[in-house]
């Protein structure tokens, strides 16, 4: 009988997910963020895990952050008319890029605090990488208001970077844990 080998991305998804150290973290972090749920009315709650559209709605939200750090990167490294003269929009779309995540990230970890085993360990890896994104691309932009767009681009590439592993993890998450398929709130109890 051939012995099957693990793919490729799940063989890269154990590695960095299957750690007692990283169970723990994300163990404290689930349990904050369900005491921090507690807190809020139920109709928030509801709204960041999509009750009222049938499905969650991170996968939604999450394709402005990457639509704008892609096109702000596109715009950093494209050749312009004059020189700096992709600035401006290169700045507006890392801006509401950035300004997309905060909605993408509410829901992810909405839904993140439902998770069990290694899918919380790696769920945990996958926001804690996008959060990272996030907090380079606000570093990139205030680095691009004080003139310094050297280091404003190198901070939204490296939060780009990021974004991407994440989104790989992210990926992980969806097609070989099943999570957000055919979620209910019924689904989600227990």
């Amino acid at each position: 009988m051939l012995q099957r080998h693990a793919p490729p991305a799940h063989a890269a998804e154990d590695l960095l997910s299957n750690h007692d150290t990283l169970e723990t973290v994300a163990d404290q972090w689930q349990l904050l963020l369900k005491a921090a749920e507690t807190t809020l009315p139920p109709a928030v709650v509801n709204a960041l895990h999509g009750e009222w559209l049938g499905h969650p709605i991170h996968p939604i939200l999450i394709h402005l952050p990457l639509g704008g750090w892609v096109v702000a990167a596109a715009l950093d490294h494209l050749p312009a008319r004059t020189p700096g003269g992709n600035d401006h929009a290169a700045d507006l779309a890392l801006t509401l890029g950035t300004l997309g995540a905060v909605g993408s990230i509410a829901t992810g970890w909405a839904d993140w605090a439902n998770t069990r085993g290694e899918a919380r360990r790696t769920g945990f890896i996958h926001g804690a990488l996008n959060e990272v994104a996030f907090f380079l691309n606000v570093g990139s932009l205030l680095a691009r208001r004080k003139g310094k767009r050297g280091l404003g681009k190198a901070l939204s590439g490296a939060g780009l970077l990021l974004a991407g592993a994440g989104g790989f993890l992210g990926g992980e998450l969806v097609y070989r844990h099943g999570l957000g398929v055919g979620q209910t709130l019924a689904h989600r109890q227990g």
